[in-house]
C-alpha cells in the first residue's frame, strides 16, 4: 500500500466513524423525544410520567454531548495524525530525551496525556452540569481532581513499566517481538485482575462487609443453591459519588467478591436483590467472564500480530503524518500510531460485541428467573431504569450498534415468559 493509498483509507474511516456516530447520535435523541409524552404501555402501571420524561430528557442531554465530543476527539486525531502533532511531538521529545526507551516512553505519555486533558472538560461538564441537574451528582469538585490524580498514578505505576517491557521486547525480542509481548501481556492483564479488588478499588470506595442478617442469609443460600463461592459479601459506598445503583463481582478463582453499591441496597427489596445477584451469578455460571477473557486474549494476540508487520511499513509512519527514523527506534512512534488508528478501524465491527454482550444479558436473565422470581427481577429492573433514569425508548439502531444490554421492552418482555 502507498503513503497516499493509505492516508486517503485513514481520513476516510474517520470521516466515516464520525458521520456515523453523529447520524445513530441523532436518531437517538429524535427517537427518544418523539416518544417522551408517552410511557410505554407496558410500563404504564410502573413508570410514572414524569419520571418517563426525565429519563428521556437525560438521555438527550448525555447524547448531545457526546456529539460534541465526537466532533472534538476526531478533529484532535486528525491534528496528532495528519496535520503533523506527533510528528512535532517525536521531534521536540527526541531532541531532548533521544529516542532511546526513555525518549519513547515520554513519546507514549504525552500523546496519552494530550487525549485525556481533551477528555477532561467532557468529564466535568457531564458531572458537574448534566449528573447534578438530574440529581445523581453526589461527588464534589475535590474528589472528582482527587480521583483523577489517583487514575493517573495507578496508571502510571501499573502502565510505564509494562510500556518499558514491551518497547524492550520490541527492541530485542526480534521479528517475533509480537508473540512474546502476547505471552507477557496475558499474565499482566490477569495480575491487575487479581489486584484490583484488594488494592486498587480501597483507593476510592468503603468496602464495608454485608451486615444485614436477613440479606445475609438470603444470598449465601442462593450462592449454595447455585454451587458458587465468595471470599465475602460488601457494600460499597456509591452514594459518595452518585446516586446510581449497580452490584458486580470482582476477581475471579478463590478470590471473588460480590459487591452491593448502598445505593442499591437502600433501593431494593430482599428479593429484588436476590434476583439482581442471580443474574450476576448467571454470568458465571454460564462461563461468560471465561469466554470474555479468551477472545480477549486472541483478538490482542491478532492486533499484535497486524502491528508487528505494520512496523515494518513505511507507508504506515507517513500515511499518519509522520517521518520514521532511518537509523534509530521507532517503537513508541509505531505505538502510538496504532494505538490512535486502531479504534478508527474497530469501531465498524463494535456493534457485533454489543451483539455478544445483549445475548450474554438474556442468558444471565433465564438463569436468574430459574433461580429466584423472574417478576421479582422486573420489579427490580423497572426500579433501577427509573432510578438511573434510563431511558425506556431508545432507538433500534442505535440500541442495535452500542447497547451492551437488551432494551428495557425486550429484556421484560423475555423475562415474563419464564414467570
Amino acid at each position: 500500500m502507498s503513503t497516499l493509498h493509505f492516508t486517503i483509507l485513514f481520513a476516510a474511516a474517520v470521516l466515516a466513524m464520525v458521520g456515523t456516530k453523529l447520524w445513530l447520535a441523532s436518531r437517538q435523541i429524535r427517537f427518544v423525544a418523539a416518544h417522551r409524552g408517552q410511557v410505554p404501555e407496558q410500563f404504564a402501571s410502573k413508570v410514572a410520567l414524569a419520571a418517563h420524561q426525565r429519563a428521556a430528557d437525560y438521555t438527550i442531554e448525555r447524547t448531545r454531548l457526546t456529539m460534541l465530543e465526537v466532533v472534538v476527539s476526531a478533529a484532535v486525531l486528525i491534528g496528532l495524525t495528519l496535520l503533523g502533532g506527533v510528528e512535532a511531538l517525536n521531534v521536540a521529545i527526541s531532541g531532548g530525551l533521544g529516542d532511546g526507551y526513555l525518549g519513547q516512553i515520554a513519546l507514549v505519555a504525552a500523546v496519552m496525556a494530550i487525549t485525556g486533558l481533551i477528555d477532561l472538560p467532557f468529564d466535568y461538564y457531564r458531572q458537574f452540569v448534566i449528573e447534578e441537574r438530574f440529581g445523581f451528582n453526589r461527588m464534589t469538585k475535590r474528589l472528582f481532581f482527587t480521583d483523577l490524580v489517583r487514575n493517573v498514578l495507578i496508571g502510571a505505576a501499573l502502565g510505564l513499566p509494562f510500556l518499558f517491557v514491551v518497547l524492550w521486547l520490541m527492541d530485542k525480542a526480534g521479528s517475533l517481538w509480537w508473540l512474546w509481548t502476547w505471552a507477557v501481556l496475558i499474565p499482566y492483564q490477569l495480575f491487575v485482575i487479581k489486584i484490583y479488588p484488594t488494592f486498587i478499588a480501597p483507593l476510592f470506595n468503603k468496602f464495608e462487609p454485608l451486615t444485614d442478617d436477613a440479606l445475609k442469609h438470603r444470598i449465601e443460600t442462593l450462592l449454595k443453591r447455585c454451587g458458587f463461592t465468595a471470599r465475602g459479601l460488601f457494600v460499597m459506598d456509591g452514594s459518595r459519588r452518585s446516586a446510581h445503583g449497580n452490584a458486580y463481582f470482582t476477581g475471579f478463582g478463590a478470590a471473588k467478591r460480590i459487591v452491593f453499591f448502598d445505593t442499591l441496597i437502600s433501593r431494593l427489596s430482599g428479593s429484588e436483590i436476590e434476583a439482581v445477584l442471580a443474574h450476576e451469578l448467571g454470568h458465571f455460571k454460564r462461563r461468560h467472564i471465561m469466554k470474555g477473557l479468551i477472545v480477549s486474549f486472541a483478538i490482542s494476540l491478532a492486533l499484535l500480530a497486524l502491528l508487528g508487520w505494520l512496523t515494518q511499513c513505511v507507508w504506515f509512519y507517513e500515511g499518519l503524518g509522520v517521518r520514521p527514523s532511518m537509523t534509530g527506534s521507532n517503537n513508541g512512534l509505531a505505538l502510538v500510531l496504532f494505538l490512535l488508528a486502531l479504534p478508527v478501524f474497530l469501531f465498524f465491527v463494535s456493534p457485533l460485541g454489543s451483539l455478544t454482550s445483549r445475548k450474554h444479558e438474556f442468558e444471565a436473565d433465564a438463569f436468574a428467573a430459574s433461580q429466584t422470581g423472574a417478576r421479582d427481577l422486573v420489579s427490580a429492573l423497572v426500579k433501577l431504569y427509573e432510578d438511573n433514569a434510563s431511558t425506556l425508548t431508545p432507538d433500534p439502531l442505535y440500541t442495535a450498534f452500542y447497547y451492551s444490554h437488551p432494551p428495557a421492552s425486550q429484556r421484560i418482555d423475555r423475562l415474563l415468559r419464564h414467570a
